[in-house]
């Protein structure tokens, strides 16, 4: 995986949305405080309760957000995907700490942007303030539907209420999760037993057939139905 140049590391910003729509002099400056890194997989961005001076946008690799609870096991709250900022939020805080440690799934590279200036900025840009609260925004939204997810319904709906949400990336009526199905588990709330076990019972009924991490959807009228028949 190649490092970005300064002229690629520009035209990134250009593209994305926290920063499209900025003159061509902020963008330059934007990127002269910003760094690139590029991360081995299994390799620690930032740990829960490290300092928070710069917010991170991924692009290329993939990066779990994930915090270790109170008993000590790991809970993965997100996975973030080529294209997509993360941290961004603790921009307003005071003094700021990560809530979550950032720890890479595969080879990554990553833009890391200075917090202090990114806001300096804010306040002579407005239409940068309305694009940050719109990703927020986005991002309070994504939460709520997981507390949703996770309180409101049993095991069985969670898997299937996710196998829905990834089949809206494709039209073929197959899942290539991307995915290993202990992280998937984590994100559900569930042991990854209990994961497999759901799946095995999807598939007795006809509805899905697994090979590995690939799952093909036979019967999705049916499998809606059977997501709203679960107790």
């Amino acid at each position: 995986m190649a490092m970005l140049t300064g002229s690629a590391v520009l035209n990134t910003l250009r593209r994305h949305h926290l920063f499209s729509g900025l003159a061509e002099g902020a963008l330059q400056d934007i990127a002269a405080h910003t760094t690139v890194k590029r991360l081995p997989a299994g390799c620690t961005l930032f740990h829960q309760g490290d300092a928070a001076e710069h917010f991170h946008v991924l692009i290329n690799g993939q990066v779990k957000l994930h915090r270790i609870t109170c008993d000590g096991q790991e809970k993965v709250i997100e996975v973030v995907r080529p294209g997509e900022a993360f941290a961004e939020a603790l921009l307003f805080n005071k003094l700021p700490e990560h809530p979550l440690s950032a720890t890479t799934l595969k080879e990554s590279l990553v833009l890391n942007v200075q917090n202090s200036h990114y806001l300096r900025l804010l306040e002579t840009q407005p239409q940068l303030c309305m694009q940050l609260l719109s990703s927020l925004s986005d991002r309070l939204d994504q939460r709520l539907h997981q507390i949703d997810n996770l309180t409101s319904s049993n095991v069985c709906q969670r898997v299937v209420r996710y196998l829905f949400q990834e089949l809206q990336a494709t039209r073929s009526g197959v899942i290539d999760l991307d995915l290993p199905k202990r992280l998937i588990a984590s994100q559900l709330g569930i042991q990854p037993e209990t994961l497999s076990r759901i799946l095995h019972r999807l598939t007795d009924a006809g509805l899905i057939a697994v090979q590995r991490r690939r799952i093909e959807i036979l019967d999705q009228h049916s499998l809606s139905a059977y997501l709203e028949a679960a107790a």
